[in-house]
């Protein structure tokens, strides 16, 4: 049977993991051991960390697998396209991997190819004031290179007088980096989405747009995800273009890509930053099959294998939408969606009791689940009983 290596075991890969072996493959898996359900899906799991590249190089060459993939995930990306290249297979060059993963390097990438940017700078808690005492607030502080809503802090107009706000920000964010730089931008205001897309070859396909709901201020974690986006075609045609625009500059030849923006009032659109791969959050995986019909798992793993990735629909189009549980309101709100619209559930993961940490990122959360809905009211009904709780 032909080899297919997935980096990263977690529950936000095992769909790649089930893709892989129902078309057919033998689905080999790296990870770090910690009892994630990729460990017990995979056909051959092997217990090395996701950042040991060579470690896992060698192991490749021995395997001699058709594609090496991951999805939702920055850090796995590093390694799945080091090793696909390595091994002359289908992959993003390491310049587009730095690019996309850093969002120093994907600020100055930006600016370079003439996208429109916030000014912006790599900074540290020692140089932070002097390098941003020019920028409009408000701003936003987060680490270079992470994902997940890790560290992310927004700081407003009323602490420019207090530079030990913004210290402190840049503090908690270089602690979180694995290169202990933070990056400092002016804030870009609006509602948030993200547009969510497949290359093959250096060509790019549109998928979907999502409507994106967040803790706002400070912090900025994600509460909640829903497709279609309900911005106007000519708005997403105009994504569309900047989008596949910013892709070319990061030199994006191949697999999904998450772009994450913001538009504001006035239809101005800024775009927050962009991720070579598929989105996390059920997004990728489940969201945009549920809303499109497409089946964009199964296209990572074409393009992976070097092929055109299939537009064939598996399902008929409906609302999709996720919701994470922050909270006991949250919870209360999964049991009224329990009674109400339990057909509608296509998938519920393990949710702990609320309370027992404090939810500070996107990996703290207590659960999530995730819904098939037809109608909009149906949408509205469940965001309005959310919002009573």
């Amino acid at each position: 049977m032909e080899k297919i290596v997935i980096i990263g075991a977690n529950s936000f890969q095992n769909p790649l993991i089930e893709k892989v072996k129902e078309m057919g493959y033998e689905a080999h898996v790296f990870a770090w051991q910690d009892g994630s359900i990729g460990e017990r899906t995979a056909d051959m799991f092997y217990p090395i960390s996701i950042i040991e590249k060579e470690q896992i190089l060698e192991k490749c060459k021995e395997i001699q697998p058709k594609a090496v993939l991951t999805i939702a995930s920055d850090l796995a990306s590093v390694t799945s396209n080091y090793v696909a290249g390595k091994l002359g297979l289908s992959a993003n060059s390491m310049e587009c991997v730095e690019r996309s993963t850093n969002k120093y390097a994907m600020r100055a990438c930006f600016k370079e190819h003439g996208i429109p940017v916030p000014s912006f700078a790599k900074v540290t808690e020692q140089n932070c004031i002097e390098l941003t005492k020019n920028f409009t607030y408000p701003l936003i502080v987060k680490p270079t290179d992470r994902s997940g809503s890790r560290s992310i802090t927004k700081i407003e107009k009323n602490a420019t007088s207090d530079s030990s706000v913004l210290k402190k920000a840049v503090a908690r964010a270089v602690a979180d980096s694995f290169e202990n730089c933070a990056i400092v931008e002016e804030y870009i205001d609006g509602d948030e989405f993200s547009f969510e897309s497949i290359t093959s070859h250096g060509r790019h396909y549109m998928l979907a747009v999502t409507r994106k709901d967040t803790t706002g201020s400070p912090y900025f974690i994600e509460t909640g995800h829903i497709e279609p986006s309900g911005l106007s075609r000519d708005k997403i045609d105009e994504v569309r273009d900047l989008v596949f625009q910013a892709l070319d500059a990061l030199g994006v030849q191949t697999g999904a890509s998450h772009a994450e923006f913001r538009v504001n009032e006035q239809g101005r659109i800024g775009i927050i930053e962009i991720g070579a791969r598929m989105g996390g959050d059920c997004i990728g995986s489940d969201l945009v099959c549920i809303s499109t019909g497409y089946d964009f798992t199964r296209m990572v793993v074409e393009v992976g294998l070097g092929l055109e990735p299939s537009f064939e629909k598996v399902q008929e189009p409906a609302i999709a939408m996720i919701r994470f549980i922050m909270n006991q309101k949250d919870l209360d709100t999964y049991h009224w969606v329990q009674e109400h619209y339990q057909d509608c559930i296509t998938f519920t993961s393990e949710i702990e009791m609320p309370g027992n940490h404090p939810v500070i990122d996107s990996s703290t959360r207590y659960g999530y689940y995730i819904l098939s809905l037809n109608e909009e009211k149906e949408v509205e009904e469940i965001i309005n009983y959310a919002k009573r709780t």
